[in-house]
């Protein structure tokens, strides 16, 4: 079976995040050793974790979405689900230029990952009522 767009663009957003959160974890990663951070064990989990998040979703992208596996929706929905209270907060706190994007990406995530093609294309003939 042929991927549909909607899969196609599902995988590539949760595979931009996943970039994101990686490069995000490795600036603050190099911030910490350059001595940048005030509390260094706090600033190295940080960067830990983000590395962790972004290398789990650039997995869940090319290994269950792209690839048309089951199991790689359900990690990105609740992604996306995460991801809007963060574009929410970063919007309340004068910073819409980041959070008003990361709304548009999680919404077209969201979107295409509820989508019917991409429904058929992982889960199947849907029953007609």
């Amino acid at each position: 079976m042929n991927r549909p767009w909607t899969l196609l663009v599902a995988a590539a957003v949760v595979a931009l995040e996943g970039l994101v959160a990686t490069a995000l974890g490795l600036y603050v990663a190099v911030r910490t050793l350059m001595g940048a951070a005030e509390d260094v064990t706090s600033a190295l989990a940080e960067s830990v974790f983000g590395v962790a998040i972004g290398a789990g979703l650039l997995w869940v992208a090319w290994g269950g979405l792209y690839r048309m596996e089951r199991w790689g929706r359900s990690p990105s929905v609740l992604a996306q689900i995460f991801v809007l209270p963060v574009a929410v907060t970063l919007i309340q706190s004068d910073q819409p230029l980041y959070g008003i994007p990361l709304i548009v990406v999680a919404v077209a995530g969201l979107g295409t990952l509820l989508a019917p093609p991409t429904t058929q294309a992982l889960y199947g003939e849907q029953p007609k009522s």
